[in-house]
């Protein structure tokens, strides 16, 4: 274990962008460009938070009315028409300990939520059991966990309900294809991304046995947790250790000292303080790391302030802002025109929706009367990402797409 936890290490002092105090930072620079005066893209208007607040403190207040709230994180997905799948899987797990359990949900949990770049607007999901019909985010978490189901991401038959290394280099677009419904008159956007993301987590976990054991398995994470002091992490610690451990897997691209970044852009307001222009986001490691909080929790890990994460840099937190006002296009944008995710105007969306939701984060406690217990991802899953789908909905009916379109390719946005 101590070796995997060397290349984390070693990763993290040649990259020193794999963090999430790194995200905070540099998108602070993005918010000051833009509320100087100097974006050609967007205006800011801030007396419209309390506006927001509102809205997110309401829809909180609908959602959980004895206001525990649980972290936002890929397992709400699982319960999607109030019907709890994890708990009908975990029944079908083998193993007799609570850490057997956990293995399996950090499997699930590793491949579900790198499978949850955006889904498009035209693909949707029919659960076989039900008969019901699901699409984004809903639908890809369903979709995730009928395949874990059938053991297509486990390379061992006697034992379906994992993920192994093997098991994910083995995977392809038909693969994809074939458990998500994927047809051309259900097209999933980025389909070639999702399975080539897959088969590079399939490399990681091979070269690190130290780390995801063998056969290699993202669940194995867990055993490493256990031998640390008290069974406790900081969730940014969290949060850089998967980012140090995973940065081979993500598509070539931006870098730094040779180590890749994965979620990351350039930006002029960056390259004004820092030479390498770089802000970085990591929204699918830092869902990642949301997701793994209650999984580690069953085994008895503490996972700790959750503040040290962001928010994730994605269309439902920052078209709520667009929506509501507080984020105004200077120019009326056609949603026919999808932008880049690395295209100034997206990455300046992205970075102010880090900030503005920490400044959020505030006003909505105050709104629900809660104290520093109710923490960002408390609000994000209360919340922002609720609120945002909802006005959405409202405006552009009857999918609800965001306010911007992206051209997405499956592995980030």
């Amino acid at each position: 274990m101590n070796d995997a936890l060397t290349i984390t290490r070693e990763a993290r002092a040649s990259a020193p962008l794999l963090s999430a105090a790194a995200v905070r930072e540099r998108c602070a620079l993005i918010y000051d460009w833009v509320a100087g005066g100097q974006s050609a893209h967007f205006t800011l208007d801030e007396s419209r938070l309390p506006e927001v607040a509102d809205a997110v403190a309401a829809i909180t207040r609908e959602t959980y009315p004895d206001l525990k709230v649980p972290p936002h994180s890929r397992w709400r997905h699982f319960t999607v028409g109030d019907i709890d799948r994890w708990a009908l899987v975990s029944l079908m797990v083998g193993g007799e300990t609570e850490v057997d359990r956990t293995r399996a949900a950090i499997d699930l949990a590793f491949v579900s939520v790198l499978l949850d770049a955006g889904a498009g607007d035209k693909w949707c999901y029919r659960e076989a059991a039900t008969g019901k019909t699901f699409a984004r985010s809903e639908g890809l978490a369903v979709a995730s966990i009928d395949m874990f189901r059938a053991g297509a991401f486990s390379s061992d038959p006697a034992k379906p309900l994992q993920v192994d290394a093997a098991g994910l280099e083995a995977i392809n677009a038909d693969t994809l294809a074939h458990h998500f419904q994927v047809t051309p008159d259900n097209p999933l956007t980025g389909l070639e991304g999702r399975a080539n993301l897959l088969r590079r987590l399939g490399r990681a976990l091979a070269k690190n046995p130290s780390f995801f054991g063998t056969p290699a398995r993202p669940g194995f994470l867990v055993d490493w947790l256990l031998t640390r002091p008290g069974a406790r992490i900081d969730a940014a610690e969290l949060l850089a250790t998967l980012l140090g451990a995973l940065a081979p897997i993500w598509p070539s691209g931006l870098a730094h000292d040779r180590t890749p970044l994965g979620d990351a852009a350039h930006h002029p307001a960056v390259k004004r303080v820092h030479a390498d222009g770089i802000v970085p986001f990591h929204k699918l490691s830092q869902w990642l790391t949301y997701s793994l909080i209650e999984p580690l929790q069953w085994a008895g890990i503490g996972v700790e302030r959750l503040d040290g994460l962001t928010a994730l840099a994605e269309y439902r937190n920052g078209g709520l802002l667009v929506d509501l006002g507080v984020i105004k296009p200077r120019k009326a944008l056609d949603l026919t025109e999808k932008h880049a995710v690395t295209s100034e105007l997206i990455v300046e969306w992205r970075g102010l929706t880090i900030v503005l939701m920490d400044r959020l984060l505030d006003a909505v406690r105050q709104r629900l009367r809660l104290d520093a217990s109710f923490a960002l991802p408390h609000m994000l899953q209360g919340g922002t990402w609720a609120a945002g789908r909802k006005v959405a909905m409202e405006k552009r009916p009857p999918n609800g797409p965001p306010p911007i379109a992206v051209a997405a390719d499956g592995t980030v946005f």
